[in-house]
């Protein structure tokens, strides 16, 4: 275990007087004092080299943890599915969903959100029956925060790492039904389903390449709390370990 560790986080964005503020990358890490310079250095890198854009805004925040306060649990098992065409691929994302308890009317608004924006900061949280989105965040959205690999894992690609990494945290929540995610990463069009059941399975394609629109929505129970469920995704720092 880590004698003292940092939150070490970074969000970087496009800034114009008539749009507003545009979300170009964003990133999260945990790690030693020793560690924070070169943590600082690969996200500023990140930050710097995105297919979104050029960053003119870069805030990197770093703040110490208590080792006591860190959760550790496993990530989720990976799978993958392919499909010929974005609609197949939508359509066997809709399946599982379905499985797992998720309603046509939630997957309508969820499908409906993530083709519709194209600068959502953050996660949408809706009831996974009714469909009703119950976070109040707009655009911004509720960011999954404080979240990094106990080690790294050579068998993962940067990019599949931190998203498994977040999807595990999420579907640790007793509250979490399911997660649906497409990036916003107009060349990249993998997007992936997931719960504690079913695992992480990574789905493609769920958008045209090009496309700028995309997201995280997360499907929730009809007994969350909602306060406790979001103070768990941004606050409560967790590590992801292999057993």
């Amino acid at each position: 275990m880590l004698k003292a560790c940092y939150s070490i986080r970074m969000r970087a964005a496009e800034r114009s007087p008539e749009l507003g503020e545009k979300h170009i990358s964003g990133g999260e890490r945990i790690g030693s004092k020793s560690q924070i310079e070169p943590i600082v250095k690969q996200l500023l890198k990140k930050a710097s080299n995105h297919s979104r854009g050029d960053a003119d805004f870069i805030q990197i925040t770093v703040e110490k943890i208590a080792p006591d306060q860190i959760q550790y649990i496993s990530p989720l098992e990976i799978s993958t599915v392919e499909e010929a065409s974005i609609e197949k691929a939508r359509s066997e994302a809709r399946k599982i969903l379905t499985s797992l308890g998720v309603s046509e009317h939630a997957l309508d608004v969820a499908f409906h959100q993530l083709s519709r924006y194209q600068n959502l900061r953050g996660a949408i949280i809706l009831n996974s029956k009714t469909g009703l989105r119950l976070d109040d965040r707009g655009q911004k959205g509720v960011r999954v925060s404080r979240i990094d690999w106990q080690d790294d894992d050579g068998d993962l690609n940067e990019r599949v790492g931190e998203a498994l990494a977040l999807a595990s945290k999420v579907a640790n929540s007793p509250f979490t039904i399911a997660e649906l995610c497409w990036s916003d990463d107009p060349d990249y069009v993998t997007g992936y389903v997931s719960n504690r059941g079913i695992g992480y399975v990574r789905i493609t394609p769920l958008k045209r390449d090009g496309c700028e629109s995309g997201g995280r929505v997360y499907f929730v129970s009809d007994e969350v709390e909602l306060e406790s469920f979001i103070n768990y995704l941004e606050s409560v720092p967790v590590l992801i370990r292999r057993d």
